[in-house]
C-alpha cells in the first residue's frame, strides 16, 4: 500500500462471503442453463460456463485489487473515467458490433467489452465526485437540475441503443441526489422529468412501442414467445423444482435462456424455493451496502457504497420484473448469475470498491 494511505478498518467478511455464494450460485445455474445453447451452437456444452469462469476469475481479482487500493483515489479519477465513457459510449455507436439489432459491443480482437457496463461504474464514481466537491448546499431544485444534467450527455449515447441501461444510469443519479438532499417534494418534479425522458425514448425508436404492446399482450404477437415460454418455465417449477439441470424451457424453448430469462430457468429447477433463495441472497447483499454507507463517516464513502446498492437493486428489480412480464421486456441481466463477462468483471469491481470503504472508511489520504 501506498504511503499515506491507511487501512485503518477491518474488511467487510458478510460482504465477501455474500458475494462468494452468489458468485458461486451463479456459475452453477450457469452451467445448467447454458448446457443446451452451447452443445447446439458450438458443440461444446460448457462454453458458456468456462467462458463466464475466466470472466469471474479476473473480476474477483479486480475485486481484491479494488479492495486493497484506497476508494478515495477512485473518486479522484471519476472526471477522467466519466469523459472515458462518453468517448466509449460513442464509439460504439460509430465502431460497435450490432447483435439482434443493438450495438452493445466493441471488438477487442478475440474479446468483446460491452462500454455501458464501464459507464455505470464511472456515472457512480463522478457522481460521488461532483456531489462532495460542490462548493455550494446540495440543497433546492437547482442542485437536482444542475446534477442529473451532468448525466444527460452518457444516458443519451448509451440511451439511444440501450435504453434500460440508461434507466440505470438516471436512476442511480435520482438516488445519490437523494441521499445528498431528502427532500420529498423536489423529487416529484424529478420524476415527472424523468418520466418525460423515458417517453421521449419510447417513441424515438418503433421496436420499443412494440415491446409495450407485446407486454401488454404477449401471445397475440410473435416476439411475445419468450415472455410466454419463460412463464410456463416459472409456473412448472413448482415449490421445489425439477432438479438442477432437469429443465424443459431451456431445450430452445427460452432464448438465450443463459442471459436476460436466467431466472425463469432458476425458477423452474429449483422451484419457488430456490427463487426466493436468490432473493434473499441478494436483498441480504444490498442491505449490508446500506450498512456500509450508513455507517461510514466519509460523505464519499456514504455515496460511493449508496450508489452501488443503487445500481444491484435496481438491476436485480428490473430483471425479475422483465422475466415475470411485470414491465416490458429490457434486456436487463440478472446480477453475478446472467452469462456475460464485460458485466461481472465491473459489479466484481464494485464489490471491490465496497469493500475498500468498509476498511478505508476512518483514514484519510495525506
Amino acid at each position: 500500500m501506498k504511503a499515506g494511505q491507511k487501512q485503518t478498518g477491518k474488511t467487510d467478511t458478510v460482504l465477501w462471503v455474500l458475494v462468494l455464494i452468489l458468485v458461486v450460485l451463479g456459475l452453477g445455474a450457469l452451467f445448467s442453463e447454458g448446457e443446451y445453447n452451447g452443445r447446439v451452437r458450438f458443440h461444446d456444452s460448457a462454453y458458456y460456463f468456462k467462458k463466464q469462469l475466466f470472466a469471474t476469475a479476473l473480476g474477483l481479482l479486480v475485486m481484491y485489487l479494488a479492495s486493497r487500493v484506497d476508494y478515495r483515489l477512485a473518486v479522484k479519477l471519476a472526471p477522467a473515467a466519466y469523459i472515458f465513457s462518453l468517448f466509449l459510449s460513442a464509439a460504439v455507436l460509430l465502431f460497435g458490433q450490432e447483435i439482434n439489432g443493438s450495438k452493445r459491443w466493441l471488438n477487442l480482437g478475440p474479446l468483446s467489452f460491452q462500454p455501458s457496463e464501464f459507464s455505470k461504474v464511472a456515472v457512480i464514481l463522478f457522481l460521488v465526485w461532483q456531489i462532495s466537491n460542490t462548493k455550494s448546499k446540495t440543497t433546492g431544485f437547482w442542485f437536482i437540475c444542475r446534477t442529473m444534467m451532468t448525466l444527460l450527455p452518457v444516458a443519451g449515447l448509451v440511451g439511444s441503443n440501450n435504453l434500460s441501461t440508461a434507466v440505470i444510469i438516471l436512476g442511480i443519479g435520482v438516488l445519490l441526489i437523494f441521499v445528498a438532499n431528502p427532500r420529498y417534494l423536489q423529487f416529484l418534479a424529478l420524476g415527472g422529468v424523468g418520466t418525460g425522458f423515458i417517453a421521449v425514448f419510447l417513441a424515438a425508436e418503433s421496436y420499443r412501442l412494440e415491446r409495450l404492446a407485446i407486454w401488454r399482450d404477449p401471445e397475440k404477437y410473435e416476439k411475445g414467445f419468450q415472455t410466454i415460454q419463460g412463464l410456463y418455465a416459472i409456473g412448472s417449477g413448482g415449490i421445489f423444482g425439477k432438479g438442477f439441470g432437469n429443465s424443459l424451457q431451456k431445450l430452445g424453448f427460452v432464448p438465450e435462456a443463459q442471459n436476460d430469462m436466467i431466472f425463469s430457468i432458476v425458477c423452474e429447477e429449483t422451484g419457488i424455493l430456490g427463487a426466493f433463495l436468490t432473493l434473499f441472497l441478494f436483498g441480504i447483499l444490498i442491505w449490508r451496502l446500506c450498512i456500509l454507507a450508513l455507517n461510514c463517516r466519509d460523505l464519499q464513502g456514504t455515496l460511493l457504497c449508496a450508489g452501488i446498492m443503487a445500481h444491484m437493486a435496481i438491476q436485480v428489480v428490473l430483471n425479475v420484473a422483465v422475466v415475470t412480464n411485470t414491465i416490458p421486456n429490457t434486456g436487463i441481466t440478472l446480477p453475478f448469475v446472467s452469462y456475460g463477462g464485460t458485466s461481472v468483471v465491473f459489479l466484481l469491481g464494485e464489490m471491490g470498491l465496497a469493500l475498500s470503504v468498509s476498511s478505508h472508511r476512518h483514514g484519510r489520504i495525506t
